[in-house]
């Protein structure tokens, strides 16, 4: 054995042989930490001792995959759980993580299956103080508070579990790394070997992981590079509703979306969020617009709102939340070219009600109409979705899934969707639809007919 100091960065895990007051790597002052890591001068053993193998000699299994308990967690995962995955859950404190992954390990426990609940944060007790409100409580679900991960990955060996929570990657430690819990080095290890447990013996295993200021995942990069599995749960903590999104996902979709309740009694699985986000909405009110936008596979209709006013300062503002700032400014650009609404002077705020994050370019003429109707102080037309890209010179293209975004509309009611001009989906017929070619074209049918 032979101790190598290091300078790691608390923030991004950049590595210097020296001490500086700014880190090379992500320019934050004050960040970089002395580490001293123990280095054995044997040769490290990988996961697979195999050597090279042909493409076409490798036998490809069918991918087995068992179901969670929960119908939303399955969604984001790509359909539920793969026997060997590494799965990493993120979000803000207080959010929800530890009672989402538990009602999880509950619900995998009442299907015959041993999991194991690990946790340095808090006790047995109260762990199990939690596992009662919510109704978690199974003798198959094992609980263990402890910190140390050389005793963790004997106990995962020793004993035969379908699945395997740590909570969180923050507080355990490596005993042979003199490092604090929390540090580069303690994480980024024992990430490393839990990745190894795992794929040694196909034992599925949820790490959660603390979050910083900025909402990114604590720790060096490297950490979501391990794992096969990023999930990001997200959502304002005076709200009742919860967002699980897929950031990173070796078997499925990055682009999936759950939604939860939080309720005194736990999570509770929202199967129908467009009926949920419709409620509220007003009526006959200017610069509201409906958006059917598609999360993975599953559609999801969401209100835009928009309130352009006029500006008292020098320089108009603008403001969003859930939609790109750098697209709505574009938009409001094509508005003020291509159909004459003089924004230049105007102050605008964005906003998709529900904590709903959009970011697909299919959001453009809904943004558009909702801004140009508040401008106007003309709501749109009742009962009407918008759908479509915007481009620069002011046209409106085709987006994917319009069977589906079509469909969802239907449900909840709608009867008219304006959208991008395209004989496939005129002649579906599942409701009216009305194709334009240009932004100005969408303004006269949605607000001015």
């Amino acid at each position: 054995m032979r101790n190598k100091t290091t300078y790691a960065c608390q923030n991004c895990g950049h590595q210097t042989a020296r001490w500086m007051g700014r880190c090379p790597g992500c320019g934050e002052w004050n960040t970089l930490v002395e580490e001293r890591t123990a280095v054995e001068s044997k040769k490290l053993r990988g996961i697979s001792g195999t050597g090279p193998v042909p493409v076409t000699e490798i036998i490809i299994t069918e991918e087995e995959r068992y179901a969670t308990g929960l119908v939303e967690l399955d969604r984001v995962l790509g359909g539920g759980l793969v026997p060997g995955s590494l799965v990493l859950v993120g979000g803000d404190p207080g959010i929800g993580k530890s009672t989402l992954l538990l009602q999880a390990a509950s619900a995998i426990a009442a299907g015959t299956r041993k999991v194991l609940y690990v946790s340095g944060e808090e006790s047995a007790r109260q762990i199990k103080m939690r596992a009662e409100r919510i109704g978690a409580l199974h003798p198959n679900l094992y609980l263990m508070a402890e910190t140390d991960m050389s005793v963790v990955e004997r106990v995962i060996k020793e004993t035969t579990f379908s699945a395997v929570v740590v909570d969180s990657i923050q507080t355990v430690y490596q005993p042979e790394i003199s490092s604090a819990p929390g540090s580069v080095s303690q994480v980024r290890e024992c990430t490393g070997m839990l990745m190894k447990l795992a794929k040694g013996s196909g034992v599925p295993i949820f790490v959660v992981g603390h979050v910083t200021k900025e909402g990114t995942l604590a720790g060096p990069r490297v950490l979501e590079h391990i794992v096969d599995t990023v999930l990001y749960f997200e959502g304002d903590r005076h709200q009742a509703y919860r967002i699980l999104r897929t950031v990173k996902n070796r078997f499925g979709s990055t682009n999936e979306l759950g939604i939860f309740e939080m309720r005194g009694a736990g999570l509770v699985e929202v199967s129908n969020p467009s009926e949920l986000f419709m409620n509220q909405r007003p009526e006959n009110v200017a610069g509201s617009s409906i958006v059917p936008s598609l999360e993975g596979t599953r559609p999801l209709l969401v209100e835009l709102q928009a309130l352009v006013c006029a500006s008292g300062f020098g320089s108009p503002r603008r403001m969003t939340s859930g939609v790109d700032y750098n697209r709505v400014a574009l938009i409001m650009a094509v508005l003020e070219r291509r159909v004459g609404l003089r924004l230049s002077s105007y102050d605008a705020y964005v906003s998709a009600v529900g904590g709903v994050k959009l970011d697909e370019p299919a959001a453009d003429l809904a943004i558009a109409l909702a801004i140009a109707s508040s401008f106007k102080e003309q709501p749109v037309q009742e009962q009407v979705v918008l759908v479509g890209e915007v481009g620069l010179t002011g046209e409106v293209r085709a987006v994917a899934g319009m069977e589906k975004r079509l469909q969802e509309a239907a449900k909840l009611g709608f009867k008219v969707c304006i959208g991008p001009k395209d004989k496939q989906s005129q002649s579906m017929g599942i409701i009216e639809y009305i194709g334009v070619q240009s932004l100005q074209e969408a303004v006269e049918a949605a607000i001015e007919r």
